[in-house]
């Protein structure tokens, strides 16, 4: 431990005594006014004061970051997190990557065991399970069955990581979504580690290989999402590069007001950062309605993040975080610790210290003015309030597609299909509610509105009130809490009455796993080209995402999902018609089952208890008979299956150490791309058309077109998503007129191909590759397989005006060079075709943002002599790329530590 500010220090606790480094010695030395950052800057001053060694982290950057400012400028942050949480479509990949890595150590004589995450990682599954059977008792048990039925081979390959790697867990099927059994169960707060012969405290902090692993941020908890090869180095121990971010300040006040929720409070929050733009800052609540909000709220509102635009939506710690901790059956030294701790170092957030922070920007909004309120029909920023849902979606229906609507004209407004049943006959039309999904994280995890949800069905049950044949319900907790707490209160089994019956615990029907809609109903659909409607209580309702039949999707609270199956269309006025008719005939209002908050209270009162938490979360790790009959591998190499079209070893680690780093001669230009080229258009995701190279391999290895599920079930196969790189349908490769999709012409031949096939033969030529792009290459998710897919296709640097910076980051993880053209330069200035052959000249002696020569040879013997700047930012980078990648830089490494040993 360097420690140049002499901030280590020592704190005594009722659980004992630790070490820990003093945000304060800072100020104390006249470094800067620490006490005046935002809370979300000090955690990120503590990692770099903790993890200085005067390589990855400098005392320049702690510095620098100390003296954060509202306008930050540029200050890189090496920042260190405490671990890595991980779903299992994103996972896979990584695990993948391990097991390779393992045998390349193996191979090369050294112990297999010594990979293992250096940094804590969890792995939860929960992204596999999907509705296909609803409604009955035994519908989670399906479910289930086929869940592990298609996920067999994955799931194999997970138990192996289980049982084989240190440093790492995965929380098996059937538990919960990632989020939830983070903030309810793995994430601590307040972290500790040995570190020489020290008990050393600090702030929890991760990152997460899932958008909304922001969640966590209402518990303070430091995180947000990112793409695979950065969630891998934080595991193996390297530095998250980030600049310093802007940080807005959210104040809250007033109280909510009798008949809204957490839910209606995100999407209007959502609505009101959306419209004054937060893509790449924190936001951070303050103010005295933060006091007023429920830690779940804080989590609700946390979880959305990713909606509205913001890295983090964070809410430092508090007396509520203390409460939660007690109520989630978090071990009392722990919440000792966490509050000792905090309040120590300045991270325990109160009216004083809240006063003296300086933000960036400066918003607030009145708790008093929220209303029950939907997001849709096709985005979670357009929120409507609920008196006006009925106006809203029929004016959608004719809206221009372009301004988001449906384009209907008036003819087709008009639209029904009869749809005939053994016992009942029923019209389908524009705004029928096909889907009322209970799901998703972002609301399953709040007591209040789960209850509320239960409350709700039974006023309904008891009013003689059912949900309407044609709609598909579910119920998917986030936990097995959640299911103890609905039948401890005595809910559930009217939820069941309503169909809402427990279809699987993960993500379902917010992610798209939504599975079919009956058949008769999706026949109905397509028949009358009908816009029919999803209530769902997730986060994402973007068109296309939760199935494929339902154009209009709709966020709304749980209590709300019931509400919209019983009604079974959105174009209803909740405020003056009723929902149905009691046995007598008499209108049943939504204000008539609509339950109070004292009502809730009393529920959760009666039902929210530490020891349903200590129960389901004791044997967390374990899984049920299904996980623990999986004949999985045992031993320190995960044995590869030759014949899988699942999982396969990578072929990264071939040249490791065997890497030539110089000068690229004879390099050919693969693809020409225009501006704001996105990881959607690199990386392979949905559907793998049967003709396309990724198919026809499949096809090749017996797989049937209905068995070839998605490019992102074969993450863990290299050989499938190699085949899919650029190989989106709307890419537009500038070399060839005209042409939209995954093409590339092979020259001199000129023949156009498959960008794979291209590659291929190039590669058999012993030919380099180069890809030229405009400005923001790169954007969008940052999906780690854009930058592994451009790497094993032989690609070696990428030539492009400006790079969205998770993707170059990625791009220098895979050593595939990143280079800019200089200020005011760019293809068309230069005369750049795709036609010449390049050389890149200067990679032998590189430092951080050299200025490399780049020779384009035309056909006729010309040429075009330009610079351009070697996008490695940092010492760490060039490491990084001459290496081959980070991967490869850990493993030589460990190899070299194992030989000096």
């Amino acid at each position: 431990m360097k420690d140049s500010f002499k901030a280590l220090k020592t704190l005594e606790t009722a659980s004992g005594t630790y070490g820990y480094f003093d945000l304060s010695e800072l100020e104390r030395q006249g470094v800067a006014e620490v006490s005046r950052l935002p809370f979300s800057i000090r955690v990120m001053l503590e990692s770099l004061l903790r993890n200085e060694d005067g390589y990855q982290v400098t005392r320049e950057d702690i510095e620098a970051l100390a003296r954060w400012q509202p306008e930050p400028g540029e200050i890189n942050v090496p920042l260190k997190l405490a671990r890595v949480i991980l779903q299992d479509f994103t996972g896979v990949p990584a695990v993948v990557d391990l097991a390779a890595m393992r045998d390349a150590v193996a191979e090369r004589g050294g112990d297999p065991k010594r990979i293992n995450p250096v940094v804590p990682a969890d792995l939860v599954i929960d992204h596999s399970v999907q509705v296909d059977a609803f409604g009955t008792a035994y519908a989670f048990f399906y479910n289930v069955e086929k869940e592990y039925e298609r996920n067999r081979e994955r799931y194999l390959l997970l138990k192996w990581a289980q049982g084989a790697l240190e440093n790492f867990r995965v929380v098996p099927p059937g538990t919960g979504i990632v989020h939830q059994v983070n903030l309810e169960y793995l994430a601590k707060v307040v972290m500790t580690e040995k570190r020489d012969g020290l008990l050393l405290a600090f702030p929890d902090s991760l990152v997460g290989t899932d958008s909304h692993t922001t969640m966590v941020n209402g518990l303070g908890v430091l995180g947000w999402g990112v793409g695979g090869i950065e969630a891998e180095a934080v595991m193996l121990g390297q530095p998250y590069y980030m600049l310093a971010p802007k940080v807005v300040g959210f104040k809250l006040y007033g109280e909510l007001p009798e008949g809204a929720t957490a839910t209606d409070l995100v999407l209007t929050i959502t609505e009101i950062l959306r419209k004054h733009g937060v893509v790449g800052k924190f936001v951070e609540f303050y103010g005295p309605g933060v006091a007023k909000l429920s830690l779940a709220d804080r989590a609700t509102i946390a979880n959305m993040a990713p909606e509205y635009g913001a890295t983090m939506g964070f809410f430092p710690v508090d007396e509520e975080t203390l409460n939660y901790l007690r109520l989630t059956g978090r071990p009392e030294e722990l919440i000792a610790l966490v509050e000792a701790y905090t309040k120590a170092n300045g991270l325990f957030r109160t009216p004083e210290a809240e006063e003296r922070v300086r933000y960036s920007e400066y918003l607030e909004l009145d708790l008093a003015t929220v209303e029950p309120s939907l997001a849709g029909p096709k985005r979670p920023q357009d929120r409507v309030p609920l008196k006006e849902v009925k106006g809203s979606f029929l004016a959608h229906l004719t809206k221009p597609v372009k301004e988001r609507g449906f384009g209907l004209t008036q003819d087709q407004l008009s639209k029904k299909v009869l749809v005939k049943r053994q016992d009942e006959e029923f019209e389908l039309t524009h705004g029928s509610v096909v889907i009322a999904a209970i799901t998703s994280c972002t609301n399953t995890s709040n007591p209040t509105v789960m209850l509320g949800a239960g409350l709700l069905a039974k006023k309904a049950v008891e009013a003689g009130l059912t949900t309407k044949p044609w709609v598909k319900s579910s119920l998917a907790p986030g936990s097995k809490v959640v299911t103890d707490y609905l039948e401890a209160s005595g809910l559930l089994p009217f939820l069941e009455a309503l169909r809402f019956h427990v279809v699987g615990y993960g993500c379902t029907t917010c992610i798209g796993n939504s599975g079919p809609l009956p058949e008769d109903i999706a026949r109905a659909v397509e028949e009358g080209d009908l816009v029919v409607a999803a209530v769902l209580s997730g986060n994402r309702n973007f068109e296309g995402r939760i199935n494929p039949h339902v154009k209009a999707n709709y966020l709304a609270s749980p209590m709300l999902v019931v509400a919209y199956a019983l009604a079974g269309r959105m174009d209803i006025d909740f405020t003056s018609e009723p929902l149905g008719f009691d046995p007598n005939g008499k209108p049943v209002f939504l204000k008539d089952i609509w339950p109070s908050m004292e009502e809730i209270r009393e529920a959760m009162a009666k039902t929210l208890d530490p020891e349903l938490f200590k129960k389901e979360y004791a044997r967390v790790f374990e899984g049920d008979e299904r996980w623990q009959a999986l004949p999985a591998p045992k031993g320190e190499r995960y044995r590869w299956d030759p014949e899988s079209t699942y999982i396969q070893n990578p072929p990264f680690f071939e040249e490791l150490g065997r890497r030539q780093v110089g000068d690229i001669r004879g390099a050919r230009v693969l693809l020409v791309l225009g501006d704001s080229v996105t990881t959607d258009h690199i990386s392979p995701a949905g559907a793998i058309p049967v003709k396309s190279p990724a198919g026809q391999y499949l096809l090749a290895k017996g797989v049937k077109p209905e068995d070839f599920n998605s490019y992102g079930s074969r993450r863990g196969n290299h050989e499938v998503m190699m085949r899919g790189t650029f190989a989106n349908i709307r890419i537009k490769n500038l070399m060839l007129d005209g042409v939209e999709g995954g093409y590339a012409k092979k020259l001199p031949e000129g023949e156009v191909d498959f960008v794979y096939n291209v590659a291929m033969r190039y590669k058999a030529e012993g030919t380099p590759l180069l890809v030229i792009a405009g400005k923001e290459y790169g954007t969008g998710s940052s999906r780690d397989w854009a930058a592994k897919g451009t790497y094993l296709l032989g690609v070696k640097a990428v030539l492009a005006e400006s790079f969205e910076r998770i993707h170059r980051s990625n791009l220098v993880g895979m050593g595939v060079l990143p280079l800019e053209f200089l200020p005011g330069e760019n293809r068309e200035t230069l005369g750049l075709t795709g036609y010449e052959v390049y050389d890149i000249l200067g990679l032998e002696d590189l430092f951080p943002r050299k200025r490399v020569e780049v020779v384009a040879r035309r056909e006729d013997g010309s040429e075009i002599r330009f610079q351009a700047i070697a996008r490695l930012d940092t010492k760490v980078e060039v490491d990084y790329y001459q290496n081959g990648g980070i991967l490869q830089t850990v493993l030589l490494n460990l190899l070299k530590e194992a030989k000096a040993q």
